[in-house]
């Protein structure tokens, strides 16, 4: 049996947002099992238009932020409110405003992508043909669930979860096991929603993916938040020094060395060193440019073994991760299994 959350099924808002609303609020969420913490008085907020991030190792507590922010499960302490509302006391209001992918997301294999449509569209729906020709899947209205690519899944899932206009979406691990192709496409279809000013709250441990799509990130471990910022503030704080290596084009050891200290003292280099025969140049993103400047300036050229290493999110969370931990409590316990509904017939 496949089935699919009923939260990824939203009616509309018709209130316009503004830009400074707070979608998302959340302060001291708390939430245990069997004694195990697995979110550990996390704070969070996302404003309309943003594309946020909560990156992590699997156990770090994310699916569970984002299901208690849904109302699919109950936080043990803190205050949570999504677009103003209690997710539990005002659930059935919340989901009308709400659209969502969650890693147990699923049609039954025979459904036609049209019948999916008709489905889950709301009195307030917008035009299908108009969102499945934006996400590139008009020539696949008559096409079943089965039959279609991981890729084209996924794109669907998110005209599912936009359909019917909602004020936040919320998206769980929505590339997990895709190929490179397919995980691009669905990349293509997210931005298509940040330009229309979708306020989007993004769950991966896909760091490339948090790069390329978030404009702020929440690192978390053991439920814990790490650090949090854009992910060029985290990759600056935590991801060490871009590092350019060349062959030096002189031989004699007087030129060398004046090369070497023509380099040290360019813009953003923290330090030169020779290694192998190679200029080795660290410093900041911006010593990149005054390397190649250099290179350019005096004439050098350019050498074929030129390589250039440039810090990334995933360098920064992996140094956030070996830091020490500050609390011992692990956030590794087994959740208990979410009940969804079932839709369509069994297959």
């Amino acid at each position: 049996m496949v089935v699919m959350s009923s939260t990824a099924v939203v009616a509309a808002s018709s209130r316009p947002v503004d830009v400074t609303d707070p979608v998302i609020t959340v302060r001291g969420l708390t939430k245990s099992y069997g004694g195990r913490t697995v979110v550990d008085h996390l704070d969070l907020d996302v404003h309309a238009g943003e594309v946020v991030g909560l990156i992590g190792a699997n156990g770090a507590g994310k699916t569970t932020t984002v299901e208690i922010l849904q109302g699919l499960r109950r936080a043990d302490a803190g205050q949570v409110r999504v677009l103003g509302l209690d997710p539990v006391a005002a659930g059935d209001r919340l989901r009308r405003l709400v659209g969502s992918q969650l890693q147990s997301s699923g049609l039954p294999d025979r459904m036609r992508v049209g019948e999916a449509m008709r489905l889950f569209a709301g009195p307030n729906a917008s035009d299908a043909e108009v969102l499945l020709e934006r996400f590139g899947l008009a020539g696949k209205r008559r096409s079943p669930y089965g039959g279609m690519s991981g890729g084209e899944r996924q794109r669907l899932f998110l005209v599912l979860a936009v359909l019917n206009r909602p004020r936040l979406v919320i998206l769980d691990e929505l590339t997990q096991g895709l190929d490179p192709a397919a995980r691009h496409e669905v990349w293509s279809a997210v931005e298509q929603l940040r330009s229309a000013g979708t306020t989007v709250l993004l769950v991966t441990h896909e760091l490339e993916e948090a790069e390329a799509l978030c404009e702020h990130v929440v690192a978390m471990r053991d439920g814990r938040v790490l650090d949090r910022g854009a992910p060029a503030e985290l990759i600056a704080r935590h991801a060490g020094a871009a590092v350019v290596r060349f062959t030096l084009p002189a031989q004699d050891a007087a030129t060398v060395a004046s090369m070497l200290q023509e380099l040290n003292r360019l813009p953003g280099v923290a330090g030169v060193v020779r290694e192998h025969g190679q200029a080795v140049v660290r410093g900041s993103a911006t010593a990149i440019a005054h390397v190649g400047s250099w290179l350019v300036r005096t004439g050098c050229p350019v050498p074929d073994d030129l390589r250039v290493d440039v810090p990334s999110l995933e360098s920064a969370l992996l140094t956030l991760l070996e830091s020490p931990a500050s609390s011992s409590t692990p956030a590794s316990a087994p959740r208990p299994r979410l009940h969804t509904d079932t839709i369509g017939a069994t297959s």
